[in-house]
């Protein structure tokens, strides 16, 4: 009887292990698959980058105010949303707001705290539109998986024009907007 016993546990652990085995063996595989579509080359991503960021820029600005906030949250990443969030919001009176000094001391390393847009919105520096409107895209410089566009944002109705660079980067298998080079107008 105690044969029998030890011999039935010896067979559940080696079933066991069998499952282990074939579980790890699977996931190698999908693995193996996964990374091979990854390096397939993409035919033109500098056009499919152009396309998102022209329907990106599109459905921000028809999203409605309530939206703004969290579609931009969704349309770039989580670095440049903080960055221009505290760029947004530099010595303005709120909790969390930072001087222009500590804004260019904690972001300098990673972004032109110069071209950061500070005090103005994302992609345009008027509160208030009608319907923007991208009128130029156009493709930079691209390196393996980020895109730099000279883009032009066009009000026709407030007769307003906005120029900014954006850099887009692929990661995931999504782009992002990762920078937007915008200069603060000058009022006469």
């Amino acid at each position: 009887m105690k044969r029998m016993m030890i011999a039935s546990l010896f067979l559940i652990i080696g079933c066991k292990e069998e499952k282990k085995e074939a579980v790890v063996n699977q996931s190698e595989t999908e693995v193996k698959e996964n990374v091979v579509q990854e390096t397939k080359p993409q035919a033109n991503e500098s056009e499919e980058a152009k396309k998102w960021l022209e329907k990106s820029i599109e459905a921000y600005f028809n999203s409605g105010l309530s939206n703004l906030d969290n579609n931009m949250q969704k349309m770039t990443t989580d670095d440049y949303y903080d960055y221009k969030g505290d760029a947004m919001n530099v010595d303005m009176d709120l909790d969390g707001s930072l001087t222009e000094k500590e804004f260019n001391d904690k972001w300098k390393g990673k972004f032109d705290t110069k071209k950061a847009g500070v005090g103005i919105g994302f992609l345009i520096s008027g509160q208030d539109w009608d319907k923007i409107q991208t009128t130029k895209c156009q493709l930079i410089s691209e390196n393996t998986n980020d895109f730099l566009f000279d883009v032009v944002l066009t009000d026709k109705s407030m007769k307003e024009v906005y120029p900014i660079k954006i850099k887009v980067i692929k990661e995931n298998g999504s782009f992002l907007i990762a920078d937007v080079l915008q200069d603060v107008p000058e009022f006469n």
